[in-house]
């Protein structure tokens, strides 16, 4: 757990599945994934945890309870030989956006990535998504020059 501006940002445990599914849903909706089954969320994040598959950070602000998550998975570079993180998934929700709350659970994620000893993390997001490509590059993330693709198996 570690506390950034008044923003505490702490691992999500078994405790915390309902909160973190109802960030979950709303990054879903924010990318408007249809989501046919309103519980599926809610085991995805429950699969993960249980099985130690990711690593699920919550955001909690004073006054306005818990805004904001991030779901980063394990992995590894092949270039650099070594660990490396996808931030899968950060959302802050509308209640607590311009709280801090994105910045912190970006820099909670990169400081566990340095005491992890992992190459880098990696991320993604929507081309207009204008707002979080700031915060990324003001956190020092910097884009790269490879095209990403996707395999639809349905």
């Amino acid at each position: 757990m570690s506390e950034q501006g008044g923003v505490v940002v702490r691992a999500a445990g078994e405790a915390d599945l309902d909160v973190a599914a109802e960030l979950f849903r709303g990054y879903l909706d924010f990318y408007e994934v249809a989501v046919e089954d309103p519980g599926r969320p809610r085991e995805f994040l429950a699969e993960r945890i249980a099985k130690d598959e990711s690593l699920v950070l919550l955001a909690d602000v004073e006054g306005a309870g818990t805004v904001g998550f991030a779901q980063v998975y394990r992995g590894f570079s092949s270039l650099a030989l070594r660990p490396a993180w996808v931030l899968n998934d950060l959302y802050v929700s509308p209640s607590g956006r311009r709280t801090g709350a994105g910045r912190a659970l970006l820099r909670e994620v990169l400081e566990r990535a340095r005491r992890a000893g992992v190459a880098g993390v990696q991320l993604e997001t929507a081309y207009d998504n204008h707002v979080a490509q700031g915060l990324y590059e003001s956190e020092g993330f910097v884009r790269e020059g490879f095209h990403v693709y996707f395999h639809d198996l349905g």
